[in-house]
Formats: structure tokens, sequence, C-alpha cells
């Protein structure tokens, strides 16, 4: 889960079914393996038993014609649909030809032939019809077909349980994972059955949270006491600079330690934030008011629009000094309103210090909206979210880059999602958007 930026998730298949399809394809390229197997096999014994039959039908036939002087066994003499490459044989030896031709459903079929007594005389000839062999590995071929499909409606639904098992333990991993991205320094994934690979991923990714974990708790200890130990000196350089005398020098040095404690109080804000310390004390508030008044603390120059008041909607200028003639919202929210004008400022604060006036303040429902019309905010911030001591882009202006931080912990800790973006036509829009009550 990002908070602060809800990146768009790819299209994607499930594992489950990926493992499936190839179980499919697995199991329909074996079934076309060993079907053409078993009918190359098949259709070469019909053949080679056909010749068999047909040689020795010839040998019968021949013996029986040279004793009694009758054909025997469908035996002819001369036949005139005589294969030609038995039509004319060169020795008398007995020969088996193919004879591929259909007629009359006899055929295809195999031929045997001899001379009868040397060269010269007829040639004796036997047929033998292999139409209803070949019509049973015909029959052959469909049990074939129908047995893969069988196994095949078997095996996906097989495969798609057993995919499903593995992409549950994966899934358990990835959770975990992206708990551990979203701050969630105590999630682990536990042990998980089997030795497989996916034991060892899951056990990987506990390991790495332990380590990940250590480490960011000795850096958010750390932030914490070098908050905690400037706090005191700070304090008393700031009492100190009352002692200088009044002029240039006392007003530098003093707006130079007004920004040291301002850094102090925002480190502090963030080790508690870290160390999830901070608890929302709730009020119903009007937010259109909370909002006026957050900008209105800043001194910074932003329109405030509020949307869903009585009649049209009231806009002011924050900085003014005469109060305005506006009608108030009716709507009102249940939340914690120092959280909320600290988020509020800290978005005006940015949207000056790194973007462009007119800076634009805009209240919607349960909405909150901060515009400037400067460069926008960087694309590795949209990407990544906002990352402290860092300010994006040099032209985006000076800062210790806290401020974007700190309003997105405090959005956290009341619940509520903040969102930045860039506008179409040129400037940062940061989107403050509040629970229902």
């Amino acid at each position: 889960m990002r908070p602060y930026h809800r990146l768009p998730r790819p299209d994607r298949v499930s594992l489950r079914w990926k493992i499936a399809a190839l179980a499919a394809a697995t199991a329909c390229l074996v079934a076309v393996a060993v079907g053409i197997l078993v009918h190359l096999w098949t259709a070469g014994d019909i053949r080679d038993r056909a010749g068999m039959r047909a040689f020795n039908g010839v040998y019968s036939a021949i013996d029986t014609y040279r004793r009694t002087g009758t054909l025997a066994g469908g035996a002819r003499l001369d036949p005139a649909d005589l294969p030609t490459a038995l039509r004319e044989p060169a020795d008398d030896e007995r020969h088996t030809a193919y004879d591929g031709r259909i007629d009359n459903n006899v055929g295809p079929s195999v031929w045997g032939a001899q001379r009868v007594a040397g060269p010269g005389s007829p040639v004796l000839a036997v047929q033998v019809n292999m139409s209803s062999e070949l019509h049973d590995l015909r029959r052959l071929d469909m049990s074939v077909a129908v047995a893969s499909l069988v196994s095949l409606a078997a095996a996906v639904p097989l495969a798609a349980w057993g995919a499903g098992l593995l992409g549950r333990r994966l899934r358990r991993v990835s959770e975990t994972a992206g708990r551990i991205s979203a701050g969630d320094l105590d999630a682990r994934t536990g042990p998980t059955k089997g030795g497989d690979e996916v034991a060892e991923i899951a056990a990987t990714v506990d390991l790495m949270a332990d380590s990940l974990g250590r480490r960011l708790r000795t850096e958010r200890q750390f932030t914490a006491d070098v908050a905690h130990e400037l706090r005191t000196p700070v304090g008393g350089l700031l009492a100190a600079t009352d002692l200088l005398p009044s002029g240039e020098t006392e007003d530098l040095v003093r707006g130079r330690v007004r920004d040291l404690r301002a850094l102090v109080e925002d480190l502090l804000e963030i080790s508690r934030l870290d160390a999830g310390a901070e608890h929302p004390v709730r009020a119903r508030v009007p937010l259109g008011a909370v909002v006026r008044e957050a900008v209105a603390r800043t001194g910074l120059d932003a329109s405030v629009t509020v949307t869903g008041a009585r009649g049209a909607a009231a806009a002011t200028p924050a900085d003014t000094s005469e109060p305005a003639e506006i009608c108030e919202p009716t709507g009102t929210v249940e939340t914690d309103p120092r959280r909320l004008e600290r988020i509020v400022a800290n978005l005006v604060v940015n949207a000056h210090r790194h973007g462009e006036a007119p800076v634009e303040v805009t209240v919607e429902g349960h909405d909150v909206v901060v515009r400037d019309h400067g460069p926008g905010f960087p694309p590795d911030l949209l990407r990544e979210g906002p990352r402290r001591f860092h300010t994006g882009a040099a032209e985006r202006g000076s800062g210790h880059g806290l401020g974007l931080t700190i309003a997105l912990g405090q959005a956290l800790v009341l619940g509520a999602e903040l969102r930045l973006d860039n506008a179409p036509d040129g400037g940062a829009v940061a989107t403050l958007r509040l629970p229902a009550s």
C-alpha cells in the first residue's frame, strides 16, 4: 500500500492458470505424439501382415496350381489390375507390392505375384485387401483421440488445483513483502510447508525483514536521540539571541536559530510518527473553517475555496486582514483538527517553497486539494513517494525535505489518503482525502 500515490497495477495472468495452460499444452503434445506413434506403428504392422499373407498366399496357390492346374485362394493369372512392378518380374521369385488404389471398398491392398513356370509363363497373383484393417485403424485413432481428451479434461483441473496450492503459498510471501514495503516491519510469512524453493523464498523474505527492521529501528532511534539532544541547546541558543544588540546581525542569527529549532521539532515529530506514538484526538469540526485557519496561520498568500456550502462556493484570500461575507459550509468531519491543520499548512508551505503562485486550496466534501502553478512534482517523488532530506530537482527551491514526509505520516495517523499528482496544464496537486465518519 502506498497512500501518497497509488500506482496503476499492470494486468497479469494468475500463475495458477499459466501452470494449468502449460499442463494442458504438455498433455496435448504427449497425446499427439502418442497418437502419431500408435498410428504409424499399427499401420506398418497392418501392411507387414498383409504382405506376409500375400507372400504365403502366392506360395500356396503356386503349389496347388502346379499340382492340380486349378487356381485356389483367390489367385488369378495375369490380372488386369496387377501393379506394373509385378507385371513383368525379372526372375521366378515371389514378390509383393503395395497398391493404394481403392475401388468399390476394395483397397488399399498388397499384391503377391510369381511366374508359374519360368520365363515367359503367366504370372500368378494374389491380392490381400486391407480395407477392414484400415477401418479398425481409424477406430483405434478415434479411441486414442477420445482417451486423450478425457485425460486432458482430467489433467487440467488437477494441474490447476496443484498450481493453486503453489500460488497461495507464493501469494503469502508476496503479501508479506507488500506489508513490509508499506511500513509493517513486524510482518512475517512464518513457516511454510515443504522444503522447496517457495519455502526458501519465504524464509529469505523473513530474514530480510528482520535485518531491515533492525536497521530502520536503529536509524529511527538515532534520529530521535539526536533531535532530543539538540532540543535543549537550540532552546538555549534561541534564548541567547534575545541578549544580542538589535540590528541586522541579531535578525540574521535569530532567523537561523529559528530554522534550526523548526528542523529539530520536525525530526522529533517524524521520530514519534515512526515509533507509532502518535494517536489522533478526534472531534467534530467544520472542515472548511479548519482549512482556512491552517492556511491563515502560514502567513502565505493562498486562496481558499469551499464547495458544498449553502448557496454558492466561498473563496477568500488566506492573508486578507478583513473577514469576507461568506456562507459557512454545512459539512463537518470527525478528525483531529490539530493534525489536519499541520497537514494543510505543510502542503501550503511546500507549494510556496517549491512551486509558483497562485496557490489554490479547494475543499470539496471530504477532500482538501492544494495546487500550485510551478514545475510540478518530480517523477521520482511521484514514483517513490516523499523522502527525508530530499527536495527533488534543484529548481524546486530550498528546504530540508521533511514537510511532505510529515504530512504523509500525519495523514496515516488520521486514516486519510494523501495523493500527489501533477496537473495536466502544469503545477503540483496534493489531494488529502479524509475518511468518512
